[in-house]
């Protein structure tokens, strides 16, 4: 018989979970955190997802292992002040341009300070002037939006073994950087985007070439051609709000034919001999 804890009053069954966030989240109670990932090793940075023991001491959900018999909570008034702080100190060093910001509307920072009411940072704002390296072809990069949570570090470590990028310096000068600090377009990266995809912020975003494409459609003399991964005939489909796993091929072509491309390739054969060849590394 699997062994029980109190979460919140309610009797919860520990089944083999490996931290306390996870057997939160079973029940359906949404822990903020920063810099968890389940595909990740435990990092317990960002200290969103404090929780309060028994007896009043605070632990990190994620780092903490469940056992039989324990009883937390994870909404006390000491708990929302605590991670208000948080939120508060991290927006103070943060740029606040949201509206123009690529990452606006996805950006977890953005997304917590409304879920949990910041309407005001009573300290002075002390970030930098943005600081743009749009030197890789693929990711577009700005320091001074990090948050120092370490999700593109133990990715890129990690699950893609690259180790283009790692904290530099120590104390309040610590920050993400490349070997030497060269810019992201010199450095060991190889541009999969994986970073990005984990990036609660608008430190890493996806390159964004729209305004080069619309300038390459406008020109008559221009011969505009799209090629489609496979992934994207989903993907797309899920950003549009289509049917989970829904084919959005048929709609994609349509779109790009109405925006004036001359040739739309499907490299689904070619896809798939990648994934043999990859697979045979």
């Amino acid at each position: 018989m699997n062994e029980l804890m109190l979460i919140d009053g309610v009797p919860v069954e520990i089944n083999g979970e490996k931290n306390l966030l996870e057997v939160i989240r079973k029940v359906g109670i949404e822990l903020p955190t920063f810099c968890y990932h389940s595909d990740l090793s435990i990092y317990g940075a960002c200290r969103m997802c404090m929780v309060e023991m028994e007896g009043g001491r605070l632990e990190a959900a994620c780092s903490t292992r469940p056992k039989g018999g324990m009883k937390i909570r994870t909404n006390t008034e000491r708990l929302r002040k605590y991670r208000k702080m948080i939120l508060e100190l991290l927006l103070a060093n943060h740029c606040r341009d949201c509206t123009t910001c690529s990452n606006n509307g996805k950006c977890k920072l953005q997304e917590l300070a409304v879920r949990f009411g910041i309407t005001d940072v009573r300290f002075p704002n002390t970030a930098a002037t943005p600081c743009i390296d749009d030197s890789s072809l693929c990711i577009t990069r700005d320091k001074n939006k990090c948050i120092l949570c370490g999700d593109c570090v133990r990715m890129c470590h990690e699950m893609q073994a690259v180790g283009a990028i790692d904290f530099a310096h120590r104390g309040s000068k610590m920050t993400i950087s490349t070997a030497f600090d060269l810019p992201l377009g010199l450095s060991e990266c190889v541009g999969c985007g994986q970073c990005a995809a984990v990036c609660p912020t608008g430190a890493l975003v996806v390159r964004n070439d729209t305004r080069k494409v619309w300038q390459e459609l406008d020109d008559a003399s221009a011969k505009v051609t799209v090629q489609i991964a496979p992934a994207v005939r989903v993907a797309l489909g899920r950003e549009f709000g289509l049917q989970e796993g829904e084919n959005a091929m048929g709609k994609i072509v349509a779109v790009l034919r109405r925006m004036g491309c001359d040739e739309i390739f499907d490299t689904s054969t070619g896809a798939d001999l990648a994934v043999l060849e990859e697979a045979n590394e």
